[in-house]
């Protein structure tokens, strides 16, 4: 029983989705009351991983097949926080477009559970649990808003892409079964060595299948349509919570079953990164929609991220942690701007929407002014510093033509940010957006906003919370 205190977060997330699902089909009328309780759920559950989990000492559970350490504790809290924040906007926005129902947050609730069993999985078996989980509720999400076409679209493309990559990553998971016997990641390391040609094949399909799910170049072909087509409300949810999961187990899997292959996976996390970082600071550049514009800005940053990877140390990984938790608060304040878009009761895309801005809502373009700096890698803000840790990590590694390279897609990419803030501040003022009394929403960019202005002031605050990170 001692040991089964440490799934207690899962366990108590499990039980609270059952009871919503019970609670919304006997009492009518009870969106609004889901919401809520699952608001709570969200921060207990983040409250018992933090108490439980956090502090304790690396803990193999249900015969080694989950891994409590505090890389997958810090992350799970991360998820949650992120998840609460991200379902706290949500609100106006699913009301507007009528889509307020108690399907919506039971949802998010679920694939919530199924990246927390992700993150904590030591087996492929586990692991591959987990990502169905959250992947079949991410499914209906996508399609959550069946009135339009474009919703309906995306969750397609969605479904069939995904399926594909998962495929593929099924593929990849049997072959490391068959060369190493085991589905076990210390056993695959003990077991795996450089001369095993079929295992290698079944790291480069796993390595495709968790391209995918971060949506690294060249797998990203679903991801600009489904961030358009998707409710703006899932468009953010897609585009931090799945990311967080799925860069805690590519780092997992590399660092741990994989680590002794370093010389045959290596290479192939520096391509993804360097196509990611190139793809998403040009392929951005000509874009009207705001949302799709995000879409190629989280590829470019999701190519940072895999540099810090691509390393193979520890420092590395750190500054990857360290990017990806500034990078949810970079874009937690980017959607919380692009939900304040809502004009004659209609919620606005078009980058062109945006002219004159600082004319009408001089608060608003400024925090669209802070973070856009921020996503542009601008000193002294948190985005300048995130990019600093990776690019120090690489250099460290001397890994010198990837950090080049990451160094030129950094101004390329702050060509398009800084051509959004020159049609606010610069051009004509168009018909003012409709006041917001949505607190969540006002208190999440604010607080977003705010952390990415005054990191600087305190930088080394995550580097001293992620050091106690280790493998080996």
């Amino acid at each position: 029983m001692t040991n089964l205190e440490l799934v207690f977060p899962e366990i108590f997330l499990s039980l609270s989705i059952m009871f919503l699902l019970i609670l919304g089909v006997y009492k009518k009328d009870s969106s609004k009351l889901i919401q809520n309780i699952s608001l709570i759920v969200l921060f207990i559950t983040a409250v018992i991983t933090y108490n439980e989990t956090l502090d304790i000492e690396e803990t193999l559970l249900f015969n080694g097949s989950v891994i409590i350490d505090y890389l997958s504790s810090f992350m799970k809290i991360v998820t949650l926080l992120a998840a609460f924040l991200v379902l706290a906007i949500s609100l106006n926005y699913l009301r507007t477009f009528k889509i307020f129902k108690i399907e919506y947050p039971i949802l998010i609730l679920s694939s919530v559970l199924g990246m927390m069993v992700m993150i904590s999985s030591n087996d492929l078996i586990v692991f591959y649990m987990g990502l169905e989980l959250q992947s079949l509720a991410l499914y209906v999400l996508a399609t959550f808003n069946r009135d339009q076409i474009k919703s309906s679209e995306a969750g397609l493309k969605y479904f069939v892409l995904s399926a594909l990559s998962s495929g593929l990553l099924l593929y990849g998971c049997s072959l490391i079964y068959g060369f190493t016997g085991s589905t076990n990641f210390e056993n695959i390391s003990s077991n795996l060595n450089k001369a095993n040609t079929g295992a290698v094949f079944g790291i480069v399909f796993i390595i495709v299948g968790l391209a995918f799910k971060i949506s690294a170049v060249p797998f990203h072909m679903w991801i600009p349509d489904v961030y358009e087509g998707s409710p703006t409300s899932v468009t953010t949810f897609f585009a931090l919570i799945p990311k967080i999961a799925g860069l805690s187990i590519f780092i997992r899997f590399m660092y741990v079953p994989f680590m002794n292959m370093i010389d045959q996976w290596q290479s192939i996390i520096i391509f993804l990164s360097i196509a990611s970082m190139l793809l998403g600071s040009v392929a951005a550049i000509g874009q009207s929609n705001i949302k799709r514009l995000m879409a190629y800005s989280s590829i470019g940053h999701i190519g940072y991220a895999l540099a810090g990877i691509a390393t193979g140390t520890i420092a590395g990984v750190q500054s990857s942690i360290i990017y990806l938790v500034i990078y949810i608060f970079m874009n937690l304040a980017a959607f919380g701007c692009i939900f304040m878009m809502k004009r004659d009761n209609t919620f606005l895309e078009n980058i062109s929407d945006l002219s004159g801005l600082s004319k009408n809502h001089p608060l608003l373009a400024l925090c669209f002014l802070i973070t856009l700096f921020s996503l542009a890698g601008i000193p002294p803000l948190a985005g300048f510093f995130a990019k600093f840790y990776i690019f120090m990590a690489v250099i460290e590694s001397k890994m010198y033509a990837l950090a080049i390279i990451g160094l030129l897609t950094t101004v390329i990419s702050a060509f398009y940010y800084l051509r959004i803030i020159k049609i606010i501040y610069f051009d004509k003022p168009k018909k003012s957006f409709e006041e917001t009394y949505d607190l969540g929403l006002k208190a999440s960019l604010t607080i977003s906003t705010i952390a990415i202005l005054i990191y600087f002031i305190y930088p080394s605050i995550l580097i001293n919370i992620i050091s106690s990170i280790t493998f080996y």
